[in-house]
């Protein structure tokens, strides 16, 4: 049965004071695509480190190359067909939960194929089998392999697989997401607005003097970051991918790290000697960027396609009290720093391995919203209790609540002065994007084709 969404909420953070230009944001760097493996479970995803009181911080050298090690000794590489690329991957969720009981009822725990989803990189359609009491997801496929950064991607393509424990998450944030879909934001607190713009009013810059010396001054003055995460399990690797997503967007925009693709400059560079609004500042945020989905007559064979992921901007407004309020504007910059990091999203989510693993959070999430949402469960008579958490109960790590992150800043000079900026955010909206269908009746042949008996493994190619 269908029911009606609410709308989306936009999250993410910026602000401009008159007198300088840098990112406040955290210090952590890239999560691995795996979760539920390795010894580092209730601390640590790839170079993030979160203390008992939540504060985020940088794994030292020695930390990293431990949780490398680890995550290598767990994670076995692919065998026989499993190791071939194909485009069509064929993940049957009946008999993935069948393959989940029989491993945890043997007390053998859960497979590396198991736990990414037999490769897959995308899902690309969902097929529906009545007859079998099936749902079928499939998509583009290949051997993997862990990465230096301790991310596991694809052999060949270096796209990251997807996780049984994001589609897991997923799955049991449906219902949740229906009030303003799943978000993450770091915010600055209107108190720490308030004490960065009372020192800065007070900053006199000499002629060649670094502005980078005020660094230290500015940090104490706006002091640690808030995280915000909406309708997502705040203990979930789902959870820390949307952090060290909106993390990284920020470091380019701010020109913290140089793009590892061509043709995206940072905003910062954009935007040298532009002259600016002394209270206003642009946001972006990252959103689900699909065409409409397709389905077959009967509903019973679906399409995803499109990027995936784009990037989005408008102007925030603040107040002398620190607080932000929204425009509806877009400043010229800004808008087109958000079209290429849209258009160079594809390259960039092959060289930074959290774009992609963001990418593949909202492959699932529109996925499972799909199906709670037009019931496929209830037309194939697929029962989803094991993925939903009814039946038996998969064991996820469960990691430890990030709470807040401590600044860091980076400057540039423009026509108005110098300006302190912070920006990003993650906006998922997968009942927006299962709003917009369109019929394809071609999909009845591939449907029929796709679930063709395999035998019974949970996973086959086309």
């Amino acid at each position: 049965m269908k029911r009606c969404p609410t709308a989306s909420r936009k999250t993410s953070w910026l602000i401009r004071l008159s007198v300088a230009a840098a990112l406040i944001g955290a210090a952590f760097a890239l999560p691995p695509a795996i979760a539920g493996l390795g010894g580092f479970g209730n601390n640590a995803v790839g170079g993030v480190m979160i203390d008992a009181s939540g504060l985020v911080r940088s794994a030292t050298l020695d930390e990293r190359a431990e949780m490398l090690r680890d995550l290598r000794n767990n994670v076995a590489e692919p065998q026989g067909e499993m190791a071939d690329a194909t485009e069509m991957r064929m993940v049957s969720l009946r008999k993935l939960q069948s393959a989940i009981q029989e491993s945890l009822r043997s007390g053998k725990g859960l497979s590396a194929d198991v736990q990414m989803l037999a490769g897959l990189q995308r899902v690309e359609y969902v097929f529906v089998y009545p007859e079998q009491n099936d749902i079928v997801l499939a998509g583009p496929a290949e051997a993997w392999v862990v990465r230096d950064d301790a991310s596991v991607v694809g052999k060949t393509t270096g796209r990251p697989v997807l996780l049984l424990s994001d589609l897991v998450t997923a799955f049991r944030s449906v219902d949740a997401s229906r009030n303003g879909g799943i978000s993450v934001s770091i915010e600055p607190t209107a108190e720490g607005r308030q004490k960065l713009n009372r020192v800065l009013s007070r900053v006199r810059l000499q002629a060649g003097q670094d502005p980078r010396n005020l660094e230290p001054t500015l940090r104490e003055a706006f002091g640690p970051q808030t995280v915000k995460l909406s309708n997502i399990s705040e203990t979930s690797h789902f959870a820390r991918v949307l952090l060290a997503a909106d993390y990284q967007m920020k470091r380019l925009a701010m020109a913290l790290d140089q793009a590892p693709v061509d043709g995206l400059p940072s905003y910062l560079e954009m935007a040298r000697n532009e002259k600016h609004a002394g209270n206003e500042n642009p946001r972006w945020w990252m959103a689900c960027n699909y065409n409409a989905l397709k389905h077959d007559a009967d509903k019973l064979a679906w399409r995803l396609s499109g990027q995936g992921v784009k990037t989005l901007t408008e102007q925030d407004a603040f107040t002398n009290d620190g607080n932000a309020v929204q425009t509806g504007r877009q400043g010229d910059t800004a808008k087109k720093w958000a079209e290429l990091m849209t258009e160079r999203f594809d390259a960039l989510a092959e060289k930074t391995t959290v774009f992609g693993d963001l990418r593949n959070l909202m492959d699932l999430s529109v996925v499972a919203t799909l199906v709670m949402q037009e019931g496929l469960d209830q037309t194939s008579g697929c029962d989803l209790g094991v993925l939903m958490g009814s039946a038996e109960e998969i064991p996820l790590v469960s990691y430890e609540i990030p709470k807040a992150v401590s600044p860091e800043c980076s400057f540039i000079h423009g026509r108005s002065g110098w300006t302190v900026t912070a920006s990003g955010g993650v906006d998922i909206n997968p009942f927006a994007v299962i709003e917009k269908q369109e019929l394809d009746p071609s999909l009845v042949n591939l449907r029929e084709t796709a679930g063709e008996d395999k035998g019974i493994r949970w996973w086959w190619n086309g």
